[in-house]
């Protein structure tokens, strides 16, 4: 059978797309659909969940359609939700775009695999393109910039899937069926860890520190383009013979447990293994139902080349008449001939399209079941390796072909172009600029500390300008954050701290609470040393907490302790346990230093929780303002951002400045130091 490279490239931009609405409607389900904690995460996960479900009900519609109207129809609402999501339109307007994408996107990959029976190339293609672009735009999508180089590039991609789509493709063969339910695990365990280019980088923030608190890496993108050539060889090139076929899943097994042990000085290993890993189960499967492999997608063999000239149905055959399945194509949905029997090419397609929408319900199940962990608090380091080993088991059960088939893509260029294009990133990276002293210790310190609810406003927009604006204006010293993620796939998969670190100018140390790359910062325009971190007692609450400490070296030997938390209370419960336990740790920590204590404490002036802090002889810095309430940010009625500093230190001019950009408004002061 003859394959077109036109097939490979829109399946490709499909998947590009297709990813690029996840990126909008997976962090939609918490900002916009659910208001994070207020919000039950079993509603949030069965509304997601739903439209995976519902994607279950493409393969009928297929069948009685047809795979090409069907296809090209999805390819026309998926694009046009991909484009208007360029504008940005926050709300429920966007969520609900996003939805019309993703479940247009879903639709278009069944639609795509009733047609296509080798879809790894493809895959393989847009997974490892869309990392580099990620990487190259810094992890900052072109679907929220909104720019016109945005809208330019958008129109590009969406025009050429668009009449990719449209042209006419050469019939489908049997079998594949295996490669496709492969799509959504592959999608799942490339967009949490092989082909993350945040985590790669929050990875190598760890190795930079090497004492297990990250902090701003010089390239810190630099193993992207050695996880997306490692990724595309091992997918396009054809899998090594016998004992060899393990070599794959087992490192893409080795990647998932180390990612699983939720230690960011293996966040690297654990990224190249698993994109390693990964690209070599999908060539597993792609040798699956090849010509001559005497595989028929899982039934015995044959002995039937479809594209052979005697079989009775020449693939490329121009008078052939056969449109896989088309209704009047007078062989009854395009039937097969072959030995022993008469196999159903709309059989075939039937399932290909069903083996898809059940991988890419894996990946809603993965999805979701990883995350929902941090709100109902059960261990989720099993979900990438139980799908890893999904991956693994499907790859492996997949017989040997029997002869060599030529790929649809050439192996070696095609790495080299996709790698070379990943490889700008860390070239064209803007590194934060390191610390220095100025002339002399200075008198005033500026703190602002802010919860900024991983990026996201309450429009449900990632909105950095939002946020770096109001942070700006305040012309601070330090900053403190709560709720920063550098690399979760459900919030897009952006690297958030490092990008406000890059707009604001200002080196960073993060403290990891959930696992490596979810927790609280430290932004500093003077040199920092000393960093250490403690867990704080989870006492039922799920997320996890930590408190983060650094030391200013103001120059002159003179120094102030910094410590960054954010409280996690548990349920009907104040932080009780958790604010003593940072007073302990903070209190040690200085040493008799000046010292500043600040974040997301939720508790109020009066409870229990911020008594600890007051009776440990901390001043609330924020007191000349109160009441100062900080959340929620349209409608504050709540204190529970505060600014604690030890008595030697004089707070004046407590603000807590207006804006949406996250569901908490910051809270800054300015500190004058004692007197030397």
């Amino acid at each position: 059978m003859r394959y077109r490279q036109l097939t490979t490239g829109s399946l490709a931009l499909g998947v590009i797309l297709l990813l690029d609405v996840l990126r909008v409607w997976l962090p939609g389900i918490i900002t916009i659909f659910g208001q994070a904690a207020s919000t039950p995460a079993e509603l949030m996960g069965a509304f997601a969940l739903g439209w995976f479900v519902l994607a279950l009900a493409a393969p009928p519609l297929v069948r009685r359609v047809g795979a090409r109207p069907v296809t090209v129809a999805a390819a026309v609402v998926l694009a046009g939700a991909r484009l208007a999501l360029t504008a940005a339109p926050g709300g429920r307007t966007q969520l609900w775009l996003a939805t019309a994408g993703l479940l247009a996107g879903l639709v278009w990959l069944v639609g795509v695999a009733a047609g296509t029976d080798r879809p790894v190339p493809g895959l393989a293609l847009g997974l490892a393109a869309n990392a580099a672009v990620h990487a190259l735009l810094d992890t900052y999508d072109l679907v929220w910039r909104g720019d016109w180089v945005a809208w330019l590039l958008s129109a590009v991609a969406v025009t050429l899937f668009l009449l990719g789509t449209a042209l006419p493709t050469v019939p489908a063969g049997p079998g594949g069926a295996r490669a496709w339910l492969l799509a959504g695990p592959a999608l799942l365990l490339a967009g949490m860890v092989a082909l993350a280019p945040a985590v790669a980088r929050t990875g190598t923030s760890y190795l930079v520190a090497g004492d297990g608190v990250a902090r701003s890496p010089l390239v810190g993108l630099a193993p992207v383009p050695v996880a997306v050539a490692g990724f595309l060889l091992a997918a396009l090139v054809r899998p090594p013979a016998r004992w060899g076929r393990a070599l794959g899943p087992t490192a893409l097994l080795a990647g998932a447990l180390l990612f699983a042990l939720d230690r960011g000085d293996l966040l690297v290993a654990a990224v190249l293994l698993t994109a390693v890993g990964l690209g070599a189960c999908l060539a597993l499967t792609d040798d699956a139902g090849r010509p001559g492999s005497g595989v028929d997608a899982g039934r015995p063999d044959t002995g039937v080349d479809a594209g052979r000239p005697d079989s009775g149905d020449d693939a490329g055959r121009p008078d052939s008449g056969d449109d896989a399945g088309r209704p009047g194509s007078g062989v009854d949905a395009g039937l097969l001939k072959g030995v022993g029997g008469v196999q159903g090419s709309a059989r075939s397609a039937g399932r290909r399209g069903y083996a898809v929408a059940a991988g890419m319900l894996v990946f809603a199940v993965g999805a979701v079941g990883y995350y929902s962990a941090y709100d109902l608090g059960y261990p989720n380091g099993a979900v990438p390796v139980m799908v890893a080993a999904l991956v693994a088991v499907v790859a492996l059960v997949a017989r040997p072909a029997g002869r060599p088939v030529p790929a649809p893509l050439p192996p070696l260029r095609t790495t080299a172009a996709v790698t070379a294009l990943a490889l700008l990133a860390p070239l064209l990276a803007d590194d934060v600029p390191v610390a220095g002293n100025r002339d002399g210790p200075p008198d005033r310190l500026t703190v602002v500390a802010y919860n900024v609810r991983m990026g996201f406003g309450l429009d449900g927009r990632f909105d950095l300008a939002g946020l770096t604006d109001v942070i700006d204006r305040q012309r601070p010293d330090v900053v403190l954050l709560s709720e920063v993620d550098r690399g979760w796939l459900l919030n897009g998969g952006h690297d958030t701290l490092d990008l406000l670190a890059d707009r604001l100018g200002m080196p960073y140390v993060f403290g990891p609470a959930a696992d490596p790359v979810w927790g609280d910062a430290v932004l500093s325009r003077w040199p920092v040393t000393d960093p250490r971190t403690v867990a704080l007692p989870a006492v039922g609450a799920p997320t996890g907490a930590q408190a983060l400490a650094v030391t200013l070296d103001l120059g002159d030997d003179v120094r102030a302790a910094v410590v960054s938390t954010h409280l996690q209370p548990p349920p009907g419960h104040g932080p009780v346990v958790q604010a003593r336990a940072v007073v302990d740790f903070a209190t040690g920590y200085a040493a008799g230093r000046p010292l500043v204590v600040a974040g997301d404490l939720n508790t109020e002036p009066g409870d229990e929780a911020f008594a600890q802090f007051t009776e440990a002889g901390l001043v609330d810095a924020l007191v000349a303002a109160r009441p100062l309430a900080t959340s929620p940010a349209d409608d504050p009625r709540q204190q529970i951002d505060h600014v604690f500093v030890s008595p030697g230190l004089t707070a004046s001019g407590p603000v807590a400045p207006r804006g949406t950009a996250s569901d908490h408004l910051p809270v800054a002061v300015t500190l004058t130091l004692p007197p030397r």
